[in-house]
């Protein structure tokens, strides 16, 4: 029986299949790579990369995760609000009007300027608690970030407020997809200086972090206290095209069904502009999906989709609901075959890292693109 089956009848014949088994797994994988005396944050931002937050925070939690990082407070609060009650950090931009909802669901904040850290304190103050908060440190990412030169008098005026706790220090490696890098190293340098200056002025801080995934995989230095995977979870390298030491399985799965099969004369166009025209004889299956489901509208005239356990390439500009591709050399293709866009399928594999290529993006675009009106089916993480 067909996964699709056993979405509710109501859900259209286009979805996505996450498996909490294989989150587990990567998860556990990157455990063992860390060790115990380092505690794991998992990035579930952005509904956990297209993955489903909810679902995948439970899932890292028992295996092994100690952390979630998260981009807003509101996406913290969505967490919260479903029974979850692990530590989270909030590692995007935060505006002084959240900081109420920050502190009301007992999320800690990156701060990276004065205002917030007011804002923080006033909150907190006003609420009888305190206000946890990361301070990160602009080593050269460029981004959000306390500048070097200002970072430890940044720090001194933080540990003077009465009601705000540093419970973490940190910076994000922007080059650290390229192993070897030396700016990344570089980066590194930098903010263990400004660590080491912190701790001889007296300033306690429990927590250091600064690897990514990339950071993970490529740069063993950047593991300090906390590391922080997120593409790697899902099972996908931040650089394809370096060696990668952990067998990490992709969990996501994205198909749907064929909805339409017509023949197609030489001289004949398909889809808007007449940017594919058949060169003769063809047949042509019409897929229920397209851009507004995320598929991006570059893969026109060159993705592919297995069908029947080919590759299938796409034809004519992709629509925002409707795909097309050819199927002339595919084989008793039928009416509501199973199409796979991104997983395996007979042997054959699509992954999301190859979709992307094709698309000139990252994996990471591909994935968190995955709309919303695709239904996602979640084949459960087996018992322990």
């Amino acid at each position: 029986m067909e996964n699709w089956s056993l979405l509710p009848q109501w859900s259209r014949p286009t979805w996505a299949e996450v498996d909490l088994g294989v989150i587990g797994r990567n998860l556990r994988l990157i455990k063992q790579m860390v060790g115990p005396h380092r505690s794991i944050m998992a990035i579930v931002k952005a509904d956990a990369y297209g993955h489903g937050a909810k679902q995948v925070a439970r899932v890292a939690l028992r295996a092994g995760a100690d952390w979630l990082g998260v981009a807003f407070p509101e996406e913290g609060a969505e967490l919260r609000d479903s029974g979850i009650a692990a530590p989270m950090v909030v590692l995007g931009p935060v505006f002084p009007e959240q900081v109420g909802l920050a502190l009301g669901k007992d999320l800690s904040v990156s701060v990276s300027g004065m205002e917030l850290a007011r804002a923080l304190e006033q909150e907190a103050a006003k609420r009888g608690v305190w206000a946890k908060v990361h301070v990160k440190v602009d080593t050269g990412m460029g981004r959000l970030g306390i500048p070097l030169d200002q970072a430890l008098d940044f720090l001194r005026k933080l540990s003077s407020l009465p009601h705000l706790m540093i419970e973490g220090l940190y910076t994000h490696l922007a080059t650290a997809e390229e192993p070897n890098s030396h700016f990344a190293m570089e980066q590194l340098s930098r903010f263990l200086e400004v660590d080491q200056k912190a701790r001889a002025l007296g300033i306690k801080i429990p927590f250091r972090h600064a690897a990514n995934s990339a950071g993970l995989l490529f740069f063993e230095q950047s593991r300090l206290d906390i590391v922080r995977p997120g593409i790697m979870i899902y099972g996908c390298s931040p650089n394809p095209d370096a060696p990668n030491p952990l067998p990490l399985g992709p969990a996501l799965s994205w198909k749907t069904r064929v909805a339409h099969l017509k023949g197609v004369e030489a001289g004949e166009s398909i889809s808007y502009g007449r940017t594919f025209v058949a060169s003769g004889p063809m047949k042509v299956a019409v897929l229920p999906l397209g851009y507004g489901d995320g598929l991006p509208r570059k893969l026109s005239n060159r993705g592919e989709v297995l069908i029947r356990g080919h590759r299938a390439p796409i034809v004519g500009m992709i629509c925002m609901d409707m795909t097309i591709v050819d199927v002339t050399s595919v084989h008793g293709v039928e009416l509501g075959d199973e199409v796979v866009l991104v997983g395996r399928q007979e042997g054959q594999e699509i992954r999301a890292e190859e979709m992307a290529q094709w698309a000139g993006t990252i994996s990471y675009e591909i994935l968190c693109g995955i709309g919303k009106r695709v239904p996602r089916l979640y084949l459960e993480e087996p018992e322990s």
